[in-house]
């Protein structure tokens, strides 16, 4: 794995890459504004005009995987123009109607307009703000859905990502290579090739695809009041951006509504997926964007796909290697396991 750069290579990628991009403009400083949990580094720009941007250095996952999902962010924020969803997204810069990207064979480099930041809802919601939240989500997922079809195809897949993961669980050194046991192996294999089994029964290559994206922590999207109630007002990090349903989100509306609410010790748990107040959340989606039986139903094997993925197998390239650890094993000892007796049925009354 690539080294975290240091603040002084940061600032030198930082540089090289803007100097490629645009020559006029020179960068007076930059402000460091990381969040610290993952291996990217995020700094505001700040030009000696003082207009400013957003610049993010990567070395997790693949380069060419990057290039490709910005490439599709821009050319998402591009068809939301004339929606009332013009300017949410922090547009990455482009270049001749394109994303650009830098590439130096080991680290990457991607600007972003430096959106205004509204109010951030708080740590635990109300009753009156989970539903309001499920209103403007259901609208900015159905705006979505009508541009998904002008979006080309991704790279990478639910499908995809879930078998290069059986593949790398079936290696002979696996548990070296994800630094568990044995036996935490061998539940994270059950529990990928149960998720194969379950796309192949469902028919999951036939499901609608739609811009998602996946992290909706409350530190990555402001609000702004309007009278009584909020509009969502703008959105940034895209860490996890991909096209694919749009069950991929609710996980995490599940822990923004939740009693516990948003909160910076990270915990993975699926019981969030149960608690009333996600319900509330469902069913407030579900009158401005309906939800079918077989949406609800995956619902759990989305999480497990959350966790299969981003916390097993991408999670040493993209959380610190601290987290990393504790989350790969508190997967494979709690969470998949709690998986085996999940009962979904209860998010079917949303359609009542």
């Amino acid at each position: 794995m690539t080294a975290f750069p240091s603040r002084e290579l940061a600032e030198q990628l930082v540089a090289t890459a803007w100097s490629e991009y645009d020559s006029i403009r020179t960068i007076d400083h930059v402000v460091e504004v990381s969040a610290h949990v993952s291996t990217n580094r995020v700094f505001r720009v700040v030009f000696n005009d003082s207009s400013h941007i957003v610049a993010k250095i990567s070395s997790y996952g693949s380069y060419f995987l990057f290039a490709e999902d910005h490439d599709r962010l821009f050319t998402s924020a591009q068809l939301l123009r004339g929606t009332r969803w013009e300017g949410f997204l922090a547009e990455v810069l482009p270049r001749d109607g394109h994303a650009y990207t830098w590439y130096d064979g080991t680290y990457w480099v991607a600007f972003y307009t430096d959106v205004e930041r509204a109010m951030q809802l708080p740590s635990i919601l109300s009753d009156d703000q989970i539903e309001n939240l499920a209103r403007e989500i259901a609208a900015f997922h159905r705006e979505c859905s009508q541009i998904a079809g002008s979006l080309p195809p991704t790279s990478n897949s639910v499908k995809g990502d879930a078998i290069h993961l059986l593949d790398q669980l079936s290696h002979e050194f696996a548990a070296e290579h994800f630094g568990l046991r044995h036996d935490d192996i061998e539940i994270a294999k059950r529990s990928t090739h149960e998720f194969l089994l379950h796309l192949e029964h469902i028919r999951f290559d036939e499901w609608d695809k739609i811009p998602v994206l996946v992290d909706w922590n409350l530190g990555n999207f402001s609000v702004q009041h309007q009278s009584s109630q909020f509009q969502l007002f703008s959105r940034w990090d895209y860490d996890w951006f991909r096209i694919d349903t749009r069950m991929l989100d609710f996980y995490f509306f599940s822990r923004v509504s939740s009693e516990t609410g948003d909160r910076t010790s990270f915990t993975y748990s699926p019981h969030t997926l149960l608690e009333p107040r996600f319900l509330k959340f469902l069913r407030q989606y579900h009158e401005v964007f309906p939800l079918s039986k077989r949406e609800l139903l995956f619902l759990p094997w989305a999480y497990r796909f959350f966790i299969l993925n981003y916390v097993i197998r991408e999670g040493a390239k993209f959380f610190r290697e601290d987290i990393s650890v504790k989350f790969r094993q508190d997967a494979t000892r709690i969470y998949l396991p709690m998986l085996d007796d999940f009962d979904a049925s209860p998010l079917l009354a949303v359609l009542d």
